[in-house]
């Protein structure tokens, strides 16, 4: 791992603010919901008919996908059918793993910063879990010259791209307060 990241997970850990956790884990759980549903749609199109892997349900297709970002994540499925098809499919998921950089690169900033960011939080909680940013650096899916971003400004990127996925809704400014002029008509 780049010893600039690595320093800035150990000094920024130490301060960072327990109540900002729970909307970057927010923030990060975005990011492998675009990623699951833009890796399910991939599979989906490669998968066809026309495939090797013509075999695989629409079923098998979300499961894949699913276990997928929870490998890269270091998750397990809540679903225990996604947790049994990765254990009989770990090849073919360590395939698709392998051509996120390919098929998905335009998402690589975000997964970048969201293992950063779930790396911060966990170590925040006493949770070691570089070894999601060793994986993600092997397989090609890391950045490591992009600059660790603010908390505010990965969550506002994130927010950005959930509403451009339709996954959140647009932010919109707060209207401006009616002046007394205003008020008074």
């Amino acid at each position: 791992m780049n010893k600039a990241v690595q320093n800035a997970i150990e000094e920024a850990a130490p301060a960072f603010d327990s109540k900002i956790i729970p909307v970057m884990r927010e923030a990060i759980t975005t990011v492998q919901m675009i990623l699951f549903q833009r890796l399910k749609e991939s599979i989906s199109q490669r998968y066809s008919e026309n495939s090797a892997y013509s075999d695989y349900s629409e079923e098998d297709k979300i499961r894949l996908a699913g276990a997928v970002v929870n490998n890269l994540y270091g998750s397990d499925a809540l679903d225990p059918q996604v947790n049994l098809f990765a254990r009989n499919h770990r090849e073919l998921i360590e395939e698709e793993l392998r051509g996120l950089p390919l098929r998905l690169a335009e998402l690589i900033p975000y997964i970048t910063d969201s293992l950063r960011m779930q790396t911060l939080c966990d170590n925040h909680e006493g949770v070691h879990s570089i070894p999601c940013l060793l994986l993600a650096k092997e397989l090609g899916l890391l950045d490591e010259e992009r600059e660790l971003p603010l908390p505010s400004t990965f969550m506002l990127a994130v927010r950005k791209l959930g509403a451009e996925s339709g996954l959140v809704n647009p932010m919109t400014s707060a209207p401006q307060p009616l002046t007394e002029q205003e008020t008074e008509e």
